[in-house]
Formats: C-alpha cells, sequence, structure tokens
C-alpha cells in the first residue's frame, strides 16, 4: 500500500499566520540570519564539516535546500514565540531549538558515530528540532491523538518544505518523516477542563509523549502502514526524535534544572499569573516539586534504542540530586508558605548551586 502525505487524516488545516508572511521564503530567512544570529549559520557549517563524508555524493543545492528549511523555521519561531516577537515563551523559543540542533545531535553523533544515520536522516532529526514547536498558540482539538499545536506546526513545516523546492512526490519519506515526528512530540492532545490550554503544565499532568504510542495510533487509523519501508522508517526517527527532545533530563544537572525552571515561567505566564503575585506561589512550589518528581519518575521514558544508549546513564545520574533539591525546597517552604512564585524561583537557584 502507497500512503501519499498527510498520513493521518486530520479535521481541519491549520492555515498560515502572519508570522510566515515575515519570513517567507529561504533568502528571507537568510538575510535575517546573517544579521541577527550569524552563529546559527555557523552551526549548520560546522555539521556540514563533520558529516563531510556523508555529503559527498549529494548535490549541494540538496545540502542547502535542507539548511534553508532549517533556516526558515528559526526565524518563524523567534518571531512568533522568541525574542524576535512580542509573544515571548520562556521554554519553546528559538533557545530551545538551538539545544537540540546543537549539543544534543552531537552528543548523540559522538556516542553512536556519524556514520550509523544517513545524511539525510540527520537532517530530518535536525527539521525536526527547528520546527516540532513551531506553534504554541492552537486551540486544543482531539483528532488521532494529536494535539493542535502540534498539527499547527506540521502544516507549517509541509509549507516550509514545499518553499524550499522538496515535493511529496520526489521526498515522500521527508513529508512523513516530519508527521510522525511532530506527531510523536504530543505530551496530551485531550481537551483541558478549563478553556486555559496550557502546553506547560502538560508535561507534568500527562501520560508522557505520544512517540511510544505511535505504532498502536497508526494500527487503528492507517491499515496497511507496516507494508510501506518509508513509514516504518519515519517511526523509528519519530521515535529517536521524542528522545532528543526529552533528553533535557539527561543533561547536566544545572542545565536540567535550568530547563526545569524556564518551562516553570512560561506555565505561570501562559497561566496569566504574576510571579511576583502570592497566587503564584503554590503552583510554582508544586511544579517544582512534585511536578518534576512524576515528570522524572513516572511519565518520561526514553522511546528509542539509540536514546537509552545516548541518554540513560546519565538521566540516572541525576536523580538523586534531582531528589535531593525538591524534598529541600519542600521543606524550606513547610511551615511558611512562600511569599509569591519569584521566592520559590530563588530559592530553587540556591539548592541547585548547592546540590
Amino acid at each position: 500500500m502507497i500512503f501519499s502525505y498527510p498520513i493521518f487524516s486530520y479535521p481541519r488545516e491549520f492555515l498560515a499566520d502572519p508570522v510566515e508572511a515575515r519570513v517567507p521564503d529561504p533568502p528571507a530567512a537568510r538575510a535575517l540570519v546573517r544579521t541577527r544570529r550569524p552563529d546559527v549559520l555557523e552551526l549548520l557549517a560546522q555539521r556540514r564539516k563533520r558529516l563531510a563524508a556523508a555529503v559527498v555524493g549529494e548535490p549541494s543545492e540538496t545540502i542547502e535546500r535542507a539548511e534553508d528549511a532549517i533556516l526558515m523555521a528559526f526565524c518563524r519561531l523567534a518571531f512568533r514565540h522568541g525574542t524576535w516577537g512580542e509573544d515571548f515563551h520562556a521554554y519553546h523559543n528559538e533557545g530551545h531549538i538551538l539545544e537540540i540542533l546543537g549539543p544534543r545531535l552531537d552528543r548523540m553523533m559522538d556516542v553512536i558515530g556519524d556514520d550509523r544515520l544517513s545524511l539525510r536522516d540527520w537532517f530530518r532529526l535536525s527539521l525536526f528540532a527547528a520546527a516540532h514547536d513551531l506553534r504554541q498558540r492552537e486551540t486544543p482539538e482531539y483528532a488521532a491523538g494529536i494535539g493542535s499545536n502540534e498539527r499547527a506546526s506540521i502544516d507549517e513545516t509541509f509549507r516550509i518544505l514545499l518553499a524550499c523546492g522538496f515535493t511529496p512526490q520526489q521526498n515522500a519519506e521527508l513529508f512523513f518523516s516530519c508527521e510522525l515526528m511532530i506527531s510523536g512530540s504530543t505530551f496530551d492532545a485531550r481537551p483541558p477542563a478549563s478553556h486555559d490550554y496550557n502546553p506547560a503544565e502538560l508535561v507534568v499532568q500527562s501520560g508522557g509523549a505520544l512517540a511510544q504510542k505511535l505504532g498502536t495510533k497508526l494500527d487503528k487509523h492507517v491499515p496497511g502502514w507496516r507494508d510501506d519501508a518509508r513509514v516504518r522508517h519515519a517511526l523509528e526517527l519519530a521515535l529517536i526524535a521524542a528522545d532528543l527532545d526529552t533528553a533535557n533530563v539527561a543533561e547536566p544537572f544545572a542545565i536540567f534544572m535550568a530547563s526545569a525552571e524556564r518551562l516553570c515561567v512560561e506555565r505561570e505566564m501562559r497561566s496569566r499569573r504574576d510571579l511576583q503575585s502570592p497566587a503564584s506561589a503554590q503552583p510554582v512550589l508544586s511544579f517544582l516539586t512534585e511536578g518534576q518528581e512524576r515528570y522524572f519518575f513516572e511519565l518520561h521514558r526514553f522511546s528509542s534504542e539509540f536514546g537509552r544508549q545516548i541518554f540513560e546513564s546519565a538521566k540516572r545520574a541525576n536523580a538523586d540530586r534531582l531528589m535531593a533539591v525538591t524534598t529541600r525546597l519542600r521543606g524550606q517552604f513547610g511551615a511558611a508558605a512562600p511569599a509569591n512564585g519569584a521566592a520559590v524561583i530563588e530559592a530553587f537557584r540556591a539548592l541547585v548551586l548547592a546540590a
């Protein structure tokens, strides 16, 4: 059976927004990055140099188009939810792109070897890093277990690929891979009890990332998918991508805790709570204690063999230090309630430094 994109049937398309018009094509993206973030061009140049052996035989225009897609996604997230725009998200911004695109992919290459994946697979994982969080403000809708933000990000990624000269006819596996990788990054697509949809909240309240259930979702919604080698391979990449996305648990402890703090700050912003307000005190304390413990010990699992090989031991090394920080943070405010969320974060930072 031959599949076309998208693999899943969705109730509606997510159309382009004004940010897409600000970065309509590769020349616009390259001009922006040259002016504002030349370090990103340096990162891509270093990656191309590292993969020089794999690049042999690949047309130079194919490599350039691949980098164009990454740059377009980078610029759009920087405008939409990053430091270039007016709706800053403390976690889901262009910095999250770079931590996956840079050190996490480098770490993966260091451990498994540059030649364990094809050049095209390395590019697909790089594009996942840049594109999986493009949208963060979509109204929640349930469809095949995939969240609205993720489906909107998939639609936009498809438009980016088309703008860079890729087509579903000639590059079907690329489109399949993007769809499944971004779909697998869903944490929970169920409509929340309240009208306030807060993706940062879902990380510690959900059943974990969808990636591990993607095979079951495909069995239910796309019978016969196992007969298409391209879809099977796309699913393998989706499991690896999910591990790259959630490998903050395996970062050096201070970096891991800084990512938890950023997600906490974003969650309070999305909940419209001022960190200086007493109303933020208990939510921040809960997120940085019970929330982190639940995510780390109950919800998070590495989905791929590569993920376990690369990141599992480093995650285990963070376990005792995480419990020490959360236990002390609870104890510090056991007798007297914190004044506000900012006071909890200040105490959290001090405990992380001491851990």
